[in-house]
């Protein structure tokens, strides 16, 4: 008889931490979505007062990046905490921004966002677009490299745009390594 409450009660700690996981996935995953799609609309109608480095991001949103290939599109938005890469690209500070010469860098997570680079390849074309043009990158390289080598966010004199996340893609938590997808400009289309 103990054994019979015993299982009841397991299962229904069980039933109540799966309901609880489920619910905070729907909702974060949910807010990401509205949160792109608000953003994106907002993203869409603003244009750019002035030409300072500074202006380029207009109410947190620096631009957006899509790589027609593998039909991603994502808002980008400056930092990489939690609280952005929960809803967005992030553009890595210190690195340049799109337009700037040198080497733009950009995270977010393998598992969201940046899911679709399981499959990208050399010569996979990504765009960015800003409020002050737009800008066609084309894949060079990819490379798993340790958390600790931050060489992918040196400075270049080249325009390089560099994507990182965690890796590998199928890992359940924290992955151990990242992913760094390197591509050089090809284009710049100003506005």
């Amino acid at each position: 008889m103990i054994a019979h409450e015993v299982r009841l009660v397991f299962r229904w700690l069980f039933g109540v931490v799966a309901v609880s996981y489920l619910g905070t996935f729907g909702y974060a995953t949910a807010r990401r979505i509205i949160y792109q799609r608000t953003a994106e609309e907002a993203f869409r109608t603003q244009t750019a007062a002035t030409t300072t480095q500074t202006s380029r991001i207009l109410n947190g949103f620096l631009g957006r990046i899509t790589v027609p290939r593998l039909d991603l599109a994502a808002v980008i938005n400056e930092g990489v905490g939690d609280d952005i890469l929960a809803i967005a690209v992030g553009h890595v500070p210190g690195t340049a921004l799109p337009g700037v010469p040198g080497n733009v860098a950009l995270a977010a997570h393998r598992d969201t966002l940046f899911r679709g680079l399981k499959d990208i390849q050399p010569n996979d074309e990504i765009d960015l677009d800003t409020a002050l043009g737009s800008y066609r990158y084309r894949v060079s390289s990819l490379k798993v490299v340790e958390p600790t080598d931050v060489e992918a966010l040196r400075h270049t004199d080249s325009d390089v745009l560099t994507l990182i996340t965690c890796y590998p893609f199928d890992y359940f938590g924290h992955a151990p390594l990242r992913f760094v997808v390197e591509a050089h400009e090809v284009a710049a289309l100003r506005k």
